[in-house]
């Protein structure tokens, strides 16, 4: 009788969490339409309804539908549990340690279906995070409120509800679309600490979406850079992949560069400017025009320039040309790799790129193949950027430029073209007096760098 009594006066004690009170938007107060939805994603959320559960769609898909984008992916919240949601779809599998997470696979299609879950300040003592303040795992589940309340910025925490379309927003959302304006849910420095690749998501979404930040959020940013020293170099390179494939990765460079984080993630100090902008106004075109992105490309013209001057240097050594190349293009790969852990497959490529600016002065038999090596296009493209830019390799370019458009003939009479101008300068040659001990300057032809 005592334990009850005590047990009783203990629960009346408890202090009782305020629940917010979200504003909703009805269907005929906003513009999302479900023609503007994915089929696969009405059908998980028309499931989960009709199975009894709460169903969203949720975040960054609510946020572009609102200011006119079209969605990359289509997420979705639910207080249905991970195994709940399993048993509901057949095609669904369970995914991640740190997010436990449902895909819901329809061929190449996939969608994420996420259980609500609460911040680590609601959870059990310790639980979830670093004595930092860093979070660690994400799976304390909790409600739509706590959902909202734990997601990063105001128009991230939207939600779309499948029971009668309305939109629901508990912490501002709504205005900072209409304000298109990025604002941090929280304390800014104390959310950044949470999860540090918020930096980077900060800025991908001010340049991506084309919005403006709010003075408060800004101001850590201006600050903290120093926090991605925390952060794995896998997930950072998931986050560059991520800007890469944003078709705004100009002004996300600018803007990385603005708020001093681009210097945890790239050799960035000795990169040519002018190379890369070049590279980047491109590559965000072919995002725009629905167009691939290769990130081997991206990475190659990133390092180019520190790679070019470790080959100086080398050659100035008495090194080989080839072998300067190599040397080089392994250590600047290697320090890269530091920062950002780039699979090996796509470091081949980038050696493959990089490597293929030395090959093309070798014009001659194997030019024929070089237009077969798998790299060839990008390495090409490489070339070509250099040339549009400060590079004095036009002609070596243009070269080129004949080569690859030409028929099999008119390629036969270059290369004799190119083989009698060696002989020509082969007999000059013989007809100066040969000096002792001579190596060929760094700045003649066999050297990267004409």
């Amino acid at each position: 009788m005592l334990k009850n009594f005590v047990t009783a006066i203990t629960k009346t004690k408890t202090p009782v969490k305020n629940k917010l009170e979200p504003l909703i938007i009805p269907r005929a107060e906003h513009t999302i339409s479900r023609s503007a939805i994915s089929r696969n994603a009405l059908k998980v959320l028309y499931r989960l309804h009709e199975a009894g559960f709460n169903a969203y769609l949720v975040g960054g898909c609510v946020r572009d539908l609102l200011l006119g984008h079209t969605p990359k992916d289509f997420d979705i919240g639910t207080n249905a549990r991970p195994e709940e949601i399993r048993n509901l779809f057949k095609n669904c599998r369970l995914i991640g340690k740190r997010f436990r997470l449902a895909h819901i696979l329809f061929g190449h299609d996939v969608i994420e279906v996420a259980t609500f879950r609460t911040h680590h300040e609601n959870a059990q003592e310790g639980q979830g995070k670093s004595h930092q303040g860093m979070i660690v795992r994400d799976n304390v589940y909790g409600t739509i409120e706590d959902d909202a309340i734990r997601r990063d910025f105001r128009i991230n925490a939207l939600y779309y509800n499948i029971a009668d379309y309305s939109i629901v927003d508990f912490v501002g959302g709504m205005q900072d679309i209409k304000e298109k304006a990025l604002h941090m849910i929280g304390d800014p420095t104390k959310r950044f600490l949470e999860d540090p690749v918020r930096l980077l998501r900060a800025v991908r979404f001010l340049a991506k979406l084309n919005i403006h930040i709010t003075p408060e959020t800004e101001e850590p940013l201006m600050k903290l850079s120093h926090l991605l020293d925390q952060v794995s170099p896998a997930r950072l390179y998931q986050e560059i992949l991520k800007i890469f494939q944003s078709g705004a990765m100009l002004s996300t460079m600018n803007l990385l560069q603005k708020y001093h984080l681009i210097s945890k993630l790239f050799i960035y100090s000795n990169a040519s400017k002018t190379l890369l902008n070049a590279a980047l106004v491109n590559a965000d075109q072919r995002v725009r025009e629905g167009k691939t992105v290769s990130p081997a490309f991206l990475f190659a013209v990133i390092l180019w320039k520190p790679i070019s001057e470790q080959v100086i240097h080398l050659e100035s050594e008495g090194m080989s040309a080839y072998i300067a190349v190599e040397k080089s293009i392994q250590h600047i790969i290697k320090q890269q790799t530091e920062r950002l852990t780039i699979p090996r497959v796509m470091q081949f490529s980038i050696r493959e790129i990089c490597l293929l600016q030395h090959r093309f002065y070798r014009r001659g038999r194997e030019s024929h193949l070089l237009l077969e090596h798998p790299r060839f296009r990008a390495g090409y493209d490489l070339l070509l950027l250099r040339a549009q830019t400060e590079e004095p390799v036009q002609e070596l370019a243009e070269w080129w430029k004949q080569f690859h458009s030409a028929t099999y003939d008119q390629r036969e009479k270059m290369l004799k073209e190119i083989h009698r101008t060696v002989n020509a300068k082969k007999k000059s040659r013989r007809r100066r007096k040969k000096r002792k001990n001579h190596r060929i300057p760094i700045n003649s032809n066999n050297s990267l760098f004409k």
